[in-house]
Parts: C-alpha cells; sequence; structure tokens
C-alpha cells in the first residue's frame, strides 16, 4: 500500500512550505493538492493555485510524488494545460502525477458565466478533456475539434520526462467515467458515493473496484494493471480523526485491491479538522521515512 496526502491550496508559500517539505519528511508517497477556482465554504478565504502550487513545492522536494487532486475540464483546457503539466513533469523531475475528474456544477463553473451542463454534459466534456489532453502530451503535433474543445496544430516539444506520458490518475465513480479510467487510466481514484454512513460508503466503495474491473476486462487490459487510489476522506468520518481509524480504513481498502489511499492534512477546525501529532504516529506505523 502507498500513503497520500492532500493539502489544500489555502496556506501563503511562506506557510505551505513547511508542509509539503514535512509530507516528505514523514515518508508519504505522494502529496496533492486541490485544483479549484474555489471550494465550497472555504471560497471566501485564501485560495491559490494549483500549478505554481505544485512547482513550488517540486523545487522543496525530491523524492515524493506530486499531483493534482482532481484537474477539470470547469476552467482547464487540454491545449494551454497540457503545457502546464509538462512544465511541472520536468520541474519536479518526473515526479507529477496527473489527477484528472469531471468537473461539477459548482463555484468552478459559475465564477465562469458558463452555461449550466447536466451530468451527463459534464461526463460528455471530461471524455472529450482527457482524450484530447492524450493526444496532445503523446503526439508532437494535434488537431482535434470537439464539441467542448479544439486544438490547431497544438505541439508537445519537448515532451514528459516520464514515457509514454506524464500519468493519468483518472478519478470515476460511475459507469461512463469509470469506462474513462479504463480506456486512459495509469491509475483509478474513486470517492465512493455520497452517503451518510461508513458502510454504505464503503459497499459504494466495493461496487465501483467491481466496475472498475469489468471495464478492464472488457477492454482486455486485465484487472492487475492500473493503480487503484482511494480518496478516503469522501467517506463520511475523515480517516485520520484517530490513528485507528486510519488503521480500519486502510485494512478495508486493501481487502478491497486498492494500491494507494489518501487522506487530507489536518486543519484547525472546518473540512479535515484534526490534529497534526496523528500524522507522527501514522508515520511511524504506517510509512516509511525518506
Amino acid at each position: 500500500m502507498r500513503f497520500g496526502i492532500v493539502i489544500l491550496p489555502e496556506y501563503r508559500w511562506s506557510d505551505a512550505r513547511r508542509l509539503w517539505m514535512r509530507a516528505e519528511e514523514l515518508g508519504f508517497d505522494h502529496a496533492w493538492t486541490y485544483d479549484h477556482l474555489g471550494w465550497r465554504d472555504l471560497v471566501d478565504g485564501p485560495w491559490f493555485d494549483a500549478v505554481p502550487t505544485l512547482t513550488a513545492a517540486a523545487t522543496v522536494t525530491s523524492t515524493i510524488r506530486l499531483g493534482t487532486h482532481v484537474a477539470s475540464a470547469n476552467f482547464r483546457h487540454p491545449v494551454a494545460f497540457a503545457r502546464q503539466v509538462t512544465a511541472l513533469d520536468d520541474i519536479s523531475n518526473g515526479r507529477f502525477l496527473l489527477g484528472v475528474g469531471a468537473g461539477g456544477p459548482g463555484f468552478d463553473s459559475a465564477v465562469l458565466g458558463q452555461s449550466p451542463l447536466t451530468g451527463r454534459a459534464r461526463v460528455d466534456r471530461y471524455v472529450e478533456f482527457v482524450e484530447l489532453l492524450d493526444r496532445v502530451l503523446c503526439n508532437h503535433s494535434t488537431t482535434w475539434e470537439g464539441d467542448f474543445f479544439s486544438a490547431i496544430d497544438a505541439r508537445s516539444a519537448p515532451g514528459s520526462l516520464q514515457s509514454p506520458r506524464i500519468p493519468f490518475i483518472v478519478a470515476g465513480n460511475a459507469r461512463r467515467s469509470i469506462g474513462l479510467a479504463a480506456r486512459f487510466g495509469d491509475g483509478w481514484m474513486t470517492t465512493g458515493a455520497p452517503v451518510d454512513t461508513d458502510e454504505a460508503w464503503w459497499k459504494a466503495v466495493a461496487e465501483n473496484c467491481a466496475r472498475f474491473d469489468e471495464e478492464l476486462q472488457a477492454r482486455g487490459r486485465g484487472t492487475e494493471g492500473p493503480a487503484r487510489y482511494l480518496s478516503l476522506d469522501a467517506a463520511p468520518g475523515y480517516s485520520l480523526r484517530s490513528v485507528d481509524a486510519f488503521a480500519d480504513a486502510v485494512g478495508q481498502a486493501g481487502e478491497l485491491g486498492f494500491t494507494d489511499v489518501i487522506s487530507h492534512w489536518p486543519r484547525p477546525s472546518g473540512w479535515y479538522a484534526g490534529d497534526e501529532s496523528i500524522l507522527d504516529t501514522i508515520a511511524s506505523r504506517f510509512l516509511t521515512k525518506t
């Protein structure tokens, strides 16, 4: 099992620097940040862009992998975004993981004055976003005309340090997005389902795993292929509320075949409220320090 941590992009770099360095020191395998223009009830507080945040994190770390949790088509265009993630991959010396998702109907969409999309249309856009991003990153020149995005002779030089391109960690909970992960994903990430109890959440996670297996088999990839990432804090209970809660979640994730679990760095209050001292105990029990 590999372990990841999300550091929300709400801190000035003078404060955030310590968290990213500490994540590596504790032995986390990967560290992530949200890629939003604003998020839920934190929208009125401090918030920074994911790309420069991860770029800065890359310059103060050397081994931990870094990723977006997750980038979406709400405000990203595959052609411009390909340039940004290629630079991130280069600056991090090939440590970048590209988490991608469908995006929701909230602030990220509304702030740009976009017309609301149905759930089906958001997935249509997601599929096109991933397809075009894959083409741009894998080919020297790409021309494309879709329903949501277009590209004319988009270039990719010098390309990614990682081959054949930056790894895609494709988020998906419903059948079409899970199918997209089975098609393009070097890894699949799931958040289960929005339910009220931990028991119901784990049941939804297990159902998603079964769907992913089916989609992989339908494409002839084999169920042992892509890495499987579980975002633990999508469950009703915060995974780092105690060491025992974390140990139980890791155990259940392992039984379901997940290769990676992701938690959130404890915050003083509100979302993911917790005690940083728990991280030290978890590190001594679960993580391999660098």
